[in-house]
């Protein structure tokens, strides 16, 4: 069994993330090794009870095969974080899936990237306006990310791929469960000009409690997240916030005051969201993706006084988060922006546990 083998194995359970697998890592040195213990060993974890204890032994290699077999059929990878392909700034979120089912081809240039979320029961204005950020913002060297669901998300992949640029979109169920249905054409055009990816399992259904899961894919794997349409308990607001904890940039479109569709994006301002009226007030907070007039990387003499001072307090020892805030004494927002561009230029990079060390 390989190593990529038993991370697709661990991943069939559904009860093992990120944190869980670290842990078991810790503790069995291998997934290998974790798929081969005895449940009294498993149970030894923290975290890993009889019930997940009894799923990680219940999958078999039969049930690996099987992943692999659909996938060569339906000519899909599976990919780990060991994989070039798999996307840097999903990397560098929290919990990133342990393994990504992917149909197309992931690139370099989607580091670059915006993700265009918001209302199923969206407006005409909502609509339109999803379409035209994503064409802009596409012309502009952007991928274009989102969910592949009715209403924004549906019109923000067609208005990249209007532009002919590259979209990404990210599935809450498995392969074998495209969802919706009568987006099963548009899943294949976006193939053909990006990808389509998931972290679930091909029967995965889309399920409800697996939306949460995939939008903090969306944002984790963009640089910032714009909500088009919400209303109250919209899903647009869930990726907002995880765009928020993996310090990420939000952006809200404003909206008529009574409109139920415009509560959210209205309510994501007022909280401090940037407002946005077209494509540029996005750029204007993404000028460092902009390629430098020679091909060289910057330098620290090069980079602003934030990011110089945020610099300066790293080095070749993995320095935690909070001891970052109390070095430099900037806000959270601002150095979460900072680390972000200063990953973005190659000066730094995280490490697990929300560390950070120089390159």
């Amino acid at each position: 069994m390989t190593k990529l083998e038993a991370l697709v194995g661990l991943n069939l359970t559904f009860d093992i993330g990120t944190i869980r697998l670290h842990r078991l890592l810790e503790y069995f040195g291998t997934p290998e090794n974790i798929l081969n213990a005895p449940p009294q060993s498993l149970t030894a974890v923290y975290g890993i009870g009889q019930n997940i204890s009894g799923s990680i032994k219940s999958i078999g290699q039969r049930d690996i095969d099987q992943e692999f077999e659909a996938a060569k059929k339906l000519d899909i990878r599976i990919i780990s974080q060991d994989d070039a392909d798999y996307p840097l700034n999903l990397k560098n979120i929290f919990d990133p899936p342990i393994v990504l089912y992917v149909k197309g081809q992931l690139k370099k240039e989607d580091n670059v990237s915006i993700a265009i979320v918001g209302s199923r029961r969206a407006s005409y204005y909502g609509l339109s306006s999803a379409e035209r950020f994503a064409r802009d913002l596409s012309a502009k060297g952007f991928t274009v990310i989102s969910g592949m669901a009715r209403g924004i998300d549906t019109y923000a992949h067609k208005g990249a791929l209007k532009q002919k640029g590259r979209t990404i979109a990210v599935m809450g169920s498995g392969f074998n469960h495209i969802y919706p249905e009568e987006n099963k054409k548009l899943a294949e055009e976006i193939a053909r000009n990006g990808a389509v990816i998931s972290e679930f399992p091909f029967d995965a259904e889309p399920l409800k409690a697996h939306f949460p899961r995939r939008n903090r894919v969306i944002s984790g794997l963009s640089l910032g997240t714009l909500v088009v349409e919400a209303a109250r308990n919209s899903g647009a607001l869930i990726t907002a916030d995880f765009a928020l904890e993996q310090g990420r940039e939000v952006f809200a479109l404003p909206g008529k005051v009574d409109s139920s569709n415009s509560f959210g994006t209205n309510e994501l301002i007022k909280q401090g969201a940037k407002l946005v009226s077209s494509a540029q007030d996005i750029l204007e907070e993404f000028s460092f993706c902009a390629p430098p007039k020679k091909a060289k990387q910057q330098t620290p003499a090069e980079l602003a006084d934030k990011e110089m001072l945020l610099y300066e307090s790293l080095s070749q020892e993995p320095l935690p988060l909070d001891e970052i805030i109390e070095k430099t004494n900037l806000d959270i927002p601002v150095i979460s922006s900072m680390l972000l561009k200063l990953q973005m230029k190659k000066l730094i990079r995280q490490l697990p546990g929300k560390q950070f060390v120089r390159n």
